[in-house]
């Protein structure tokens, strides 16, 4: 008989938190942390989304995404979460540029960037200053006409190095392009621009353990392999959700599903407004990616000084279509020295990144997928060879992974890295006002800029289920006898 993973569970809670994306574990914390009773579902066997891990043999553990955020984190974690994790945040030693354009190591900080475009590109240092103060000052209620390369052509006209500097890596951490609404660069921008980039040292195996921990301690009824299938609304909202063929009420349902998912697979559009529907059905979602894994020999490592990310790219020009093309030119590696994971095996591990589209590997026979899966590795490899000597014979293990493959584990829409385009942030925030105890708490727009962004965006949707859970108590009729 297949095990019985609701076994035990109420039949009824104030929230049920679908996902468990660093948006629902931090959603469902808070509103534990607040009295409610909640379930957090995830259809996983492993809680953390994009957020989470994978072991090989020999002692190897891969991190899917933990390649770098903001020290906004910091305040996030231990606010929302523990001292214990926010302790664990470390700040990356250098982040590294190598193109045809220009080579440099920086600590990716403003007073860095600042020097590195004075000195190195000759930019006037009042012009690099206001740059930094408009994006600093950029938030969701701004001009959204304006995109990202009109930003750049304002500040820095026909500079398609600065371009290609202060682009790349919000590209690579959120989906980004020059098409895209200015805001949605600026704020991302801003924020790594505080105080550089951090990692979690440990691992996202440490991280996501200890917010189990945490959400368990405070009374979350935590439930893997557990695949909702719907969620039932009525005339007055929210009623319940089917979870592996069981029907569970719920006063209010948090969903870290893809918004598209949301509102078209668990819901059905016959339940919101046509208007709604016609904005939800022109959301974008976001590219994918495809990466690789690789593990060298546990007796070996790189030099320090070959940095902690490395955006790497042959291309001559920086255009965002080719960072989407199958015929990859740019690379981001992320090393992860011994010192990552200080309490386990001593291992050097390598990720290359790419941005990727779903349809390049979707209409794959599987022949020809398992061939291009293998072309990826042994095109990593040797672009790898230009910082890592002899990479070919120093690396244990290496694997890909493409858009199909976070498809089929996260079940995100086309494999979709980074949720939705800016638009989705509207119709997100909008579920609660077509129908009344539904929130949504995961990418999209700018509050997507990675974990930051996700575990704030968690923050913001849990006090807006307490008001809204508790503005319900405060009006519901009061029995007497």
């Amino acid at each position: 008989m297949p095990k019985d993973f609701l076994k035990g569970a109420a039949d009824e809670y104030d929230v049920v938190v679908i996902g468990s994306g660093l948006g629902g574990l931090t959603a469902a914390n808070i509103l534990a942390r607040d009295g409610m009773k909640v379930m957090l579902a995830e259809q996983h066997y492993k809680l953390g989304g994009l957020a989470t891990w994978f072991k090989r043999p020999g002692g190897h553990i891969f991190d899917i995404s933990l390649h770098g955020f903001p020290h906004g984190m910091v305040k996030s974690c231990r606010r929302y979460w523990s001292k214990e994790i926010a302790d664990s945040i470390v700040q990356l030693e250098g982040v590294r540029f190598d193109n045809p354009m220009f080579s440099l190591t920086t600590s990716f900080d403003r007073k860095d960037f600042t020097q590195l475009l004075v000195s190195q590109f000759g930019i006037e240092e009042q012009k690099v200053n206001e740059f930094f103060d408009m994006a600093r000052g950029m938030n969701f209620y701004d001009d959204q006409s304006l995109t990202t390369g009109q930003l750049f052509e304002k500040f820095f006209p026909g500079r398609e190095d600065v371009v290609r500097l202060l682009m790349e890596p919000i590209t690579y951490a959120n989906g980004s392009t020059l098409e895209d609404p200015a805001i949605t660069y600026g704020i991302v921008f801003s924020n790594f621009m505080s105080k550089g980039v951090f990692v979690f040292q440990g691992g996202t195996d440490k991280l996501v353990k200890a917010m189990e921990k945490e959400m368990k301690a405070n009374g979350v009824d935590v439930r893997i392999n557990c695949d909702v299938e719907s969620i039932n609304v009525g005339a007055d909202g929210v009623q319940s959700v089917v979870i592996n063929g069981r029907t569970i009420k719920a006063k209010t349902v948090v969903s870290n599903a893809n918004l598209r998912s949301t509102i078209f697979k668990l819901i059905g559009e016959d339940k919101f407004d046509a208007g709604f529907i016609d904005d939800a059905k022109a959301v974008r979602l976001n590219n994918s990616s495809t990466q690789v894994y690789m593990a060298m020999h546990p007796d070996d490592t790189v030099p320090r000084e070959t940095g902690d990310l490395l955006f790497s790219s042959t291309a001559e020009r920086f255009q965002t279509d080719l960072l989407l093309s199958r015929d990859i030119t740019s690379r981001t590696f992320s090393f992860y020295y011994p010192n990552t994971r200080p309490e386990g095996k001593e291992r050097t591990l390598i990720v290359s990144s790419t941005n990727a589209k779903y349809e390049d590997w979707a209409g794959l026979s599987k022949e020809e997928y398992e061939a291009s899966k293998a072309d990826l590795v042994e095109t990593t490899l040797d672009a790898l060879e230009k910082y890592v000597p002899n990479a070919r014979e120093r690396i244990v293990h290496a694997e890909a992974a493409t858009p199909l493959t976070f498809e089929h584990y996260t079940k995100h829409l086309d494999g979709a890295s980074f949720g939705t385009k800016f638009e989705g942030l509207t119709v997100s925030r909008a579920l609660p006002d077509q129908i009344p105890g539904l929130y949504h708490a995961g990418s999209c727009g700018i509050i997507m800029s990675g974990w930051l962004g996700t575990i704030n965006y968690g923050v913001i949707v849990a006090n807006d289920v307490i008001n809204y859970i508790s503005s319900s108590a405060a009006t519901s009729p009061v029995s007497t006898s």
